[in-house]
């Protein structure tokens, strides 16, 4: 008989177990959208005026690979983007695969777009370009900033 109470007691631990585990997986999902549901909403976009003209910035990233570095030059005419060149500057060959995605695909994305409105993330498959995009377009603005 004590081995019978031995096996109902390691079935009860088995299914109150569970039961515990599901709540603390529960609690940190809850807490995890208590956490987004808090966090500022997004600044609305600066509408400043910029110098028309050609300019060129340099962006940096980290990929897998390590740190990486592209190349963008803009063409503004009242504000409003009328040119794009990306060129890559590739580490490795996956580095220049998903930088040359990118740069194909950018014009596409942006030309005829506000420089302020510009929030390019994933281009063509590429997401991690977008990030030194977003730098070079931070310091390009800094640039051609009237005032």
């Amino acid at each position: 008989m004590t081995r019978m109470m031995t096996t109902n007691a390691r079935t009860t631990a088995g299914r109150v177990a569970a039961p515990v585990g599901v709540a603390a997986a529960l609690i940190g999902t809850l807490t995890g959208c208590s956490t987004a549901a808090t966090a500022e909403p997004p600044a609305e976009p600066v509408n400043a005026s910029y110098r028309d003209g050609m300019y060129q910035a340099d962006g940096g990233y980290e990929s897998p690979n390590g740190s990486e570095t592209i190349t963008v030059e803009i063409e503004l005419t009242d504000d409003i983007v009328t040119g794009v060149v990306v060129t890559s500057n590739p580490t490795n060959p996956t580095t220049a695969n998903f930088q040359g995605k990118f740069a194909d695909g950018i014009g596409d994305i942006v030309i005829g777009q506000d420089i302020d409105s510009l929030d390019v993330t994933v281009v063509a498959g590429s997401s991690l370009t977008g990030n030194g995009f977003r730098e070079a377009i931070t310091t390009i603005k800094a640039e051609a900033l009237v005032g």
